[in-house]
C-alpha cells in the first residue's frame, strides 16, 4: 500500500497554483500509478459530452477512448456520483474489457468547486481484489483536494 500522506504532500507540491483540470489530471496520474505495484492503468476519463466520457491523461497501456454513463465501472461512477470498489470485474455486470489482464477496479468520481462532475479517475489492477475501502478513502482525500480549485 502507498504512503497516502506523503502521495498527497507530492502531489499538492507539485500542483500548487495550478487550475487547469488537464494539467491537474496528468500529474495525479503519474504520481498515483507509480506510488504502487498493484495500479497497472491508472488514469482519467474526462466527462466530454452528455452522459459521455473520453480518455484524458492517464499511465500504462491503452484505454478505452469513449465510455458512455450507462456502461462499465466508470460508466457507473459517473452515473451514480459513487465510488466503484470492483474486487471482481468479471463479476460485474457490464463491465468493459478496455484490458483482458485487468481483474480489479477501483474508480473514484471528481468534481470541480462548483460540485459538477468532470471526469472519473479509474485504476486497474490485474490482482483480484487489489483494492481497499481504505485505499479509496485516501485517494478520494487527495483529489478533494486537488480538483476543489479546478
Amino acid at each position: 500500500m502507498p504512503d497516502y500522506n506523503l502521495l498527497a504532500k507530492t502531489i499538492r507540491s507539485l500542483t500548487e497554483g495550478e487550475d487547469d483540470p488537464i494539467a491537474l489530471m496528468a500529474t495525479v496520474a503519474c504520481e498515483v500509478h507509480h506510488s504502487d505495484a498493484r495500479f497497472d492503468w491508472t488514469g482519467f476519463y474526462r466527462v466530454a459530452g452528455p452522459e459521455m466520457l473520453k480518455i484524458g491523461p492517464y499511465q500504462g497501456g491503452h484505454g478505452c477512448l469513449q465510455i458512455p454513463f450507462s456502461r462499465g465501472v466508470c460508466g457507473a461512477a459517473a452515473r451514480t456520483g459513487e465510488v466503484q470498489l470492483v474486487a471482481d470485474v468479471d463479476a460485474f455486470a457490464g463491465h468493459i474489457a478496455c484490458s483482458s489482464s485487468t481483474r480489479s477496479e477501483l474508480v473514484l468520481p471528481i468534481t470541480s468547486a462548483s460540485g459538477e462532475l468532470i471526469a472519473v479517475l479509474d485504476i486497474d489492477s490485474d490482482q483480484p481484489d487489489a483494492f481497499t475501502q481504505g485505499d479509496a478513502d485516501a485517494l478520494a482525500a487527495i483529489l478533494g483536494n486537488v480538483f476543489a480549485r479546478a
